[in-house]
């Protein structure tokens, strides 16, 4: 599978996921594009160090090979950690203003 195939996937999560952040009101909505958007770069990430490896296969060190996976992991356990931070944080505010929608978070201000 050609390498335009995964960038055209990538660009088509990344652009929906800043669609749903630039337009939606609900807390939990945005938190899920913003995931959306993680995930794009993930997967342009191992798309790119797959093509990386094809084109390394005579390489000495099988490091250069793991690399694009490796920072792959690491988005992903900032994003767990991500999640469960905003999660905490989505609950502490439905708790308190009985609502998820970010214009009501104004109010709070005063």
């Amino acid at each position: 599978m050609e390498i335009k195939w995964y960038i055209d996937l990538a660009v088509a999560l990344f652009s929906i996921g800043v669609i749903g952040v630039l337009t939606r009101r609900n807390a939990i909505i945005i938190f899920m594009c913003i995931e959306l958007m993680l995930n794009a770069v993930n997967l342009l990430l191992v798309a790119f160090s797959k093509m990386h490896a094809a084109a390394e296969v005579g390489s000495i060190s099988p490091s250069v090979v793991s690399d694009g996976q490796l920072f792959v992991f690491f988005i992903m356990v900032v994003a767990a950690a991500e999640v469960s931070v905003g999660l905490a944080i989505i609950v502490m505010m439905y708790r308190n203003t009985h609502s998820t929608d970010v214009n009501f978070l104004n109010r709070l201000k005063h």
